[in-house]
């Protein structure tokens, strides 16, 4: 049987030979879907690419986002609730140490406010940050130091801020010198130990232990919780982890936390991309259905043409099943040749674009060629051979070998 299919390749292949130029005619439909279509999934896989890699860059995938729900529905009306759960430093230290896969975490919380500087009673405004951290990982201190976990346990008044809050408070003094300032916030007296980089911030920012604000500012504000996961894989084991510590230890429904993972946003992107991809598919699709008639005709020409040969070959003993599988590996080699000749153009197309996208548009895009475009292609060419081959090797499998040569 293997030899047998062998055979019909290879006659198949010289049939395309001696007619080579009728062939790249009627397989020309062919070579311009397929080409479209490996551009298209090229195209979009090189979007989705780009969009994960923005994705990654703005947000950790490892990042777990804990913080309370603050509103209840009532009649399909949001209403703020009278009383609700929070985590405190405390707590957030009990849920972070149950925690039994490898994971780093910090609880904050941000208000605006007003503050005074001690010296001259001078009203500033400005955002006030509680870190459950000596530091935040996106800040990077350029005078003196971020408090330290002893700080943060022994509740000492310390804070450090931003280059504007720094200028706001010293005028034209080089910004270092508002070291050692002294700054009333709520009653406290906090003296400020380091100034970080703010990129350009408008406002100034003020960020102190979270062991040092009261209940009534966390029950305003209450603090959000970032559980940073050693790895990606963990994260749902974390989560359900952290689900499980909320409903036993905090006395309250799961409901009134949210647990949010960033894998939601890329599974969003991707599940956007794959109606993309089909939608787009299924229009490039298109082009190779006119390619698939286009050899489904070449063969019916060929057929034609070879009547006495068929009824020569069956009138020496080839079966009905021969002549079937010789037309059908014509029709698979054809199809194969121009899904080949379609992909090597839209590769060629592919690299050609690229470099106007970035003329027009200023951003690292680069297209992707995966194993599955590939596949798909050869899964195409089987399939345009196989179906649209189908009924020329019947017909001429079917051929009466006496009416066949009386055709001569």
């Amino acid at each position: 049987m293997g030899k047998k299919i062998l055979i019909s390749f290879a006659t198949a292949l010289q049939n395309i030979r001696s007619r080579f130029f009728h062939t790249i005619l009627s397989i020309l439909g062919i070579v311009i879907g397929v080409a479209a279509l490996v551009a298209m999934l090229s195209l979009i896989d090189g979007m989705e690419q780009y969009a994960q890699e923005q994705i990654t860059k703005t947000t950790s995938l490892k990042a777990i986002l804990l913080q309370p729900n603050l509103y209840k529905s009532v009649n399909d009306v949001g209403v703020k609730k009278q009383t609700y759960a929070y985590l405190n430093y405390d707590s957030f230290v009990k849920l972070r140490s149950a925690l039994t896969k490898p994971a780093a975490g910090y609880l904050y919380s941000r208000q605006n406010a007003e503050i005074t500087k001690k010296a001259d009673n001078r009203p500033i405004g400005t955002i006030v940050t509680g870190l459950g951290l000596p530091t935040h990982p996106d800040i990077t201190i350029i005078y003196g130091t971020a408090f330290s976990e002893a700080d943060l346990t022994a509740r000492r008044n310390v804070a450090f801020i931003n280059q504007r809050l720094a200028k706001q408070l010293v005028g034209k003094k080089p910004e270092k010198t508002a070291i050692n300032q002294q700054i009333v916030y709520k009653g406290m007296v906090l003296t400020v130990i380091g100034i970080s980089a703010d990129k350009d911030a408008k406002v100034g920012q003020l960020l102190m232990p979270i062991t040092l604000l009261p209940d009534s500012v966390l029950k305003a504000t209450p603090p959000m919780g970032i559980i940073e996961a050693g790895n990606v894989e963990d994260v749902p084991e974390l989560k359900k982890q952290i689900e499980n510590w909320l409903t036993v230890n905090m006395k309250t429904k799961l409901a009134d936390f949210s647990i949010i993972t960033n894998e939601q946003r890329v599974s969003q992107v991707a599940k956007g991309f794959l109606l993309f991809r089909l939608i787009m598919g299924m229009i490039v699709g298109i082009s190779v259905l006119v390619g698939g008639i286009g050899v489904m005709n070449v063969l019916l020409i060929s057929v034609s043409e070879r009547t006495v040969e068929i009824g020569v070959r069956k009138a020496l003993g080839a079966k009905r099943q021969d002549i079937l599988w010789q037309f059908l590996s014509e029709s698979i080699t054809i199809s194969t040749f121009g899904s080949l000749l379609g992909l090597g153009l839209g590769l060629l197309s592919t690299l050609a674009f690229v470099p106007i996208v970035k003329a027009l548009i200023d951003v690292p895009f680069q297209m992707a060629y995966t194993w599955n475009t590939f596949i798909i292609i050869m899964v195409i060419a089987m399939l345009i051979g196989v179906v649209f081959g189908t009924y020329p090797a019947m017909r001429a499998a079917r051929l009466d070998p006496v009416e066949a040569i009386r055709r001569e």
